[in-house]
């Protein structure tokens, strides 16, 4: 039976192409956390109209709110499935979640404070976890 040494790797002639690899497959993903949180919140942000029942009253922040929450979904999916081009992205996340916090008063017709509450909930987390996602991503920039 041949002799395995479970130690130390630093002798091993490839090394260096081994961590290379590795950074390669690690880079990028510093913000894999977030993406679940993303997903969920673009989830949450289409379905509120429903889940809040205020279809009837407000319908053009249905509109608004589903096609928000789609693209929030949207970019959730582009951060996993291609973070390093994705992640840049980012600021538009924060962009938008600063348009769900003033949106009830510009696409609604006068809303109610649950409509209100609700949007600014979604708009700050949506701003956080795009400014989240944005420092992961200028931190894991290799600077030339």
């Amino acid at each position: 039976m041949a002799d395995l040494h479970r130690g130390d790797l630093s002798s091993h002639p490839d090394v260096s192409e081994m961590r290379d690899r590795y950074a390669r497959v690690l880079g990028g993903r510093d913000v894999a956390l977030v993406d679940g949180p993303v997903f969920l919140l673009g989830l949450y942000c289409a379905a509120s109209p429903w889940i809040l029942h205020y279809t009837a009253s407000q319908p053009a922040l249905v509109t608004h709110n589903l096609i928000v929450g789609i693209a929030i979904g949207l970019l959730a999916l582009g951060f996993t499935r291609a973070p390093e081009r994705m992640y840049g992205l980012s600021w538009a996340m924060c962009a938008m979640g600063i348009w769900m916090i003033i949106a009830p008063w510009i696409v609604g017709s006068r809303p109610d404070a649950g409509v209100i509450v609700n949007n600014i909930v979604i708009g700050a987390l949506a701003l956080v976890l795009g400014l989240v996602c944005a420092g992961t991503a200028a931190k894991s920039t290799p600077r030339p």
